[in-house]
């Protein structure tokens, strides 16, 4: 017979309780517990995959055999850097992100696009009639990829996608069972349950128990696991903090739905590193990956205005060069106006008080607006120099030349610090045509100039930046 009792669940970290309590006593949140009535069986009548990972004995960590482990590639350059280089077999990863940002659309775009293997689409969201008819709408090649006549090498790359709906985990084994996938794909974790516990689907801890289940059914059989998961109103994955500790790699689909670009990052990787992002552009027919952001993102600046510059940061690993907008204007209402848009507001205070303090200028009775162009949102320090430019050439209304571009960060004395990779942004700016590029002095003692075709203009303090750049 199956036991029935209520539980308390913190819904921050999925801490357990007999009863309710106020304050979390795991993660220190206050009112985070909800009541669950769990029912759970005896043992034998569970999952057959409810059995602990294998069966070993103690080893010296000598004695222990490696091999080579030959990732799957997913058949996108962008998905497969963030991964470092591919699937791992018998990995469990979990992407999240907000609703409608193309997390299904990427794993089912994935999932046809893969060349030999055999891929599960679970879906507990859609019919198998819906998911054909967005799987109809998406290039049924990647691009690039050309085939001859023969029609043996058609089938070498061609990928078999079975489809099902469902939301039950015994059922999803038996059909793995049936079709023996090289991959497992399933959207939603939150629409899965199991029968095990009775509880309903996306309850902390249905989600925590499914899960777990998926991880030993990859860990036992070396298959690859891809689970969708949604996320809360503050950006965090939805579900308890347990679930992205049991995983192998949590991915973070990002961007703005207002415009076409989408960012794959990796907050966690066991098997690569969490420094490289994927970058992509939606359009009607799918994810196109973009293999070179900057000339993409700097691809409209024509003309050359007034509070327009470019910076050289750095997202994850990866060089990108973005242009920053900004506009001051005198206020027209009483309290002037503050506005960033992909950009930390509380920073901007920062670089303006600093600004009227070093460089003496009254901004305090102006408005002032920055823009990141084309909606990315930049946390890099190093994109401080290139604000502080944009707003001081909007307020004299003198244009920076289109060739130049900036990294540093900026303290509160007015200070330029150094930055990491600085010789990683001076090849991306001269590969890309800059014909000078302004930096901390701190970070000049360590390169070799002459390795570069572009200026590297050194400078210690904002009011030199100033000087050189408005005379």
């Amino acid at each position: 017979m199956a036991k029935t009792k209520s539980y308390f669940f913190c819904s921050e970290c999925g801490y357990q309780s007999s009863s309710w309590l106020g304050k979390c006593p795991e993660c220190g949140k206050w009112n985070t517990f909800t009541e669950e009535v769990v029912e759970t069986l005896k043992k034998g009548t569970g999952s057959k995959n409810s059995s602990s990972v294998g069966t070993s004995t103690p080893k010296l960590i000598g004695q222990v055999t490696t091999s080579e482990t030959k990732r799957i590639s997913t058949g996108c350059s962008e998905f497969d850097r963030v991964l470092g280089g591919g699937i791992v077999p018998g990995s469990l990863l979990l992407l999240g992100g907000e609703p409608g940002i193309g997390k299904s659309t990427l794993l089912l775009q994935t999932a046809l696009r893969i060349p030999g293997k055999r891929i599960l689409y679970v879906s507990g969201e859609e019919s198998e009639e819906q998911i054909k008819m967005r799987a109809d709408r998406l290039s049924e090649m990647p691009q690039g990829v050309k085939f001859s006549e023969k029609d043996s090498d058609k089938e070498q790359h061609k990928s078999e996608c079975y489809v099902v709906s469902e939301t039950v985990t015994q059922r999803i084994f038996d059909d793995v069972d049936a079709v023996k996938p090289d991959l497992l794909v399933v959207d939603s974790i939150q629409t899965i349950s199991t029968d095990v516990i009775d509880s309903s689907a996306g309850s902390i801890s249905q989600i925590r128990e499914c899960t777990s289940e998926f991880q030993r059914l990859a860990k036992e059989s070396g298959l690859p696991i891809l689970l969708v998961g949604h996320i809360t109103k503050e950006g965090s994955l939805a579900g308890p903090k347990v679930m992205e500790h049991i995983v192998d790699t949590v991915l973070q689909f990002e961007g703005d739905r207002n415009y076409g670009y989408r960012m794959l990052r990796s907050l966690k990787n066991r098997f690569g590193s969490t420094a490289e992002i994927g970058i992509f552009e939606m359009q009607g027919d799918g994810l196109r990956q973009v293999t070179n952001p900057s000339e993409f993102l700097l691809s409209q600046r024509d003309e050359t205005l007034s509070g327009s510059v470019v910076a050289a940061t750095l997202e994850g690993a990866r060089p990108m060069f973005i242009e920053v907008q900004s506009l001051v204007s005198s206020a027209v209402y009483g309290t002037p106006q503050r506005n960033a848009n992909g950009f930390d507001f509380r920073r901007l205070s920062m670089l303006l008080a600093v600004l009227e303090k070093r460089c003496g200028f009254k901004l305090g009775a102006k408005d002032v607006f920055l823009n990141i162009a084309g909606g990315i949102r930049v946390n890099d320090p190093a994109i401080d120099l290139a604000v502080a430019v944009a707003i001081l050439s909007s307020n004299v209304d003198i244009p920076i030349s289109g060739r130049y571009c900036f990294a540093s960060e900026m303290g509160l004395s007015g200070e330029l610090r150094s930055v990491s990779r600085v010789e990683q942004r001076i090849a991306e700016a001269d590969r890309l045509g800059f014909e000078k590029i302004f930096i901390s002095k701190y970070n000049a003692r360590s390169i070799n100039k002459k390795r570069f075709g572009i200026q590297v203009v050194e400078v210690s303090v904002i009011e030199d930046v100033f000087r050189a750049l408005f005379g």
